[in-house]
């Protein structure tokens, strides 16, 4: 996202998206692409960390970015954005799928 209005503007879709397509409290899947660091992939580990999120991780063919997957039970749209947005404000590079 180049602006933080076209980010607010994604935000705001993917709520909406979430809300109609999904019942609350509900598993979501976190996906994330992070360049291949342990320091990179800890951070956004720590992030998800006790509070029952089950985390896979895969390295791309090259060894160069990791795959993080992270599934977790959330209680609504707007807890979603949340860690996205915490996870975005930590982690330098983390690209959100």
């Amino acid at each position: 996202m180049s602006t933080p209005k076209k980010t607010e503007e994604f935000y705001n879709k993917l709520r909406e998206q979430l809300r109609q397509t999904s019942s609350w409290p509900s598993e979501y899947l976190y996906k994330f692409i992070v360049p291949t660091e342990a320091s990179k992939i800890k951070q956004v580990e720590d992030l998800f960390d006790n509070v029952g999120a089950v985390i896979r991780t895969k390295e791309s063919g090259k060894g160069t970015y990791t795959s993080i997957s992270i599934n977790l039970q959330m209680k609504d749209p707007d807890a979603v954005i949340a860690k996205y947005k915490e996870v975005a404000h930590h982690v330098e590079g983390v690209i959100s799928l």
